[in-house]
């Protein structure tokens, strides 16, 4: 990916951040509780028996309400952390199991991390700055995620948690970057094949 494209990137990712900071705690409270009810009705979700969430940064959209529905459930809860400067998720059983860690951002403060390929049904949540229809995300800038998801199985569904404006019509790619096969917004749920190819389930 030439400089161009980079800053193009570097410059999507500052519009929509200062955008996203804007938002009310009100309606980034409310916005992200109908984004997650949303999410709770995915069969993706429904089928899984471990399920990865984040902690949100700033006003990302929350995952609090999939935390006590997965715990209801019985799934298995893993969280991200960087130990040794290793990426990868750890599991959590209870709310007192997230500790502040790195720039404030809530981490497991155990040591069982989730297996290499999932262990099993997984579904992963991933946050994201911006993204587009055919799955392809800008992060948060350090390429965290990508390099976790590529010890994944390419089976499991990586969910993508947004509010509308963080939809953009085509975000940069570059080598390494691995896009979400589903966007769940306030208003609809975007099915993408994960691939760059364009898909899009409308809400109803």
């Amino acid at each position: 990916m030439g400089s161009v494209e980079r800053n193009m990137k570097r410059m999507l990712r500052g519009a929509v951040l200062a955008k996203r900071e804007t938002l009310s705690p009100a309606l980034a409270r409310a916005w992200g509780q109908g984004i997650q009810r949303r999410a709770l009705t995915l069969p993706a979700y429904a089928a899984a028996r471990a399920v990865a969430l984040y902690s949100p940064l700033g006003n990302e959209v929350e995952t609090s309400g999939i935390f006590r529905d997965a715990l209801e459930a019985r799934k298995r809860l893993y969280y991200p952390k960087v130990t040794e400067g290793v990426p990868g998720v750890f599991r959590v059983r209870a709310g007192t199991d997230l500790v502040p860690g790195r720039f404030g951002i809530l981490e497991p403060e155990g040591d069982e991390r989730l297996p290499r390929f999932g262990g099993g049904a997984l579904a992963v949540f991933i946050p994201g700055v911006a993204f587009d229809i055919r799955g392809n995300r800008i992060g948060r800038g350090g390429g965290w995620y990508d390099r976790w998801l590529e010890g994944l199985d390419v089976c499991v569904p990586r969910i993508a948690l947004a509010y509308e404006f963080q939809l953009l019509e085509e975000v940069p790619v570059e080598r390494g970057d691995l896009p979400v096969h589903t966007i769940v917004t306030e208003n609809r749920v975007i099915a993408c094949d994960g691939s760059g190819h364009r898909g899009a389930e409308p809400d109803v």
